[in-house]
């Protein structure tokens, strides 16, 4: 492998981490070091880093709250009916 490209792995340890579980990229960036950026894209959409990918992270995590919340609002109103007492 050429040393330009052993430079940008060592400098991107993901990027390396991404080449050892996916030995393809070995052979093809001996054969066309210009895939760089290809490697970087595909590495970027494997571990989650593309915007749609971030949006839907978001959009999870927020539904996620908007559920607790509501929970909490149900729990909420619950204790206050159980500590009026019971209805005369």
């Amino acid at each position: 492998m050429r040393a330009d490209v052993q430079r940008v792995l060592f400098e991107r340890p993901e990027l390396r981490q991404y080449i050892r579980q996916h030995p393809i990229w070995y052979r093809k960036l001996t054969r066309d070091p210009s895939q760089i950026p290809a490697l970087e894209k595909e590495a970027n959409q494997f571990y989650g880093r593309t915007l749609p990918q971030r949006v839907e992270k978001v959009q999870n995590s927020l539904g996620l709250v908007m559920m607790m919340m509501e929970m909490l609002k149900m729990n909420q109103s619950t204790n206050s009916v159980e500590s009026q007492g019971p209805v005369q």
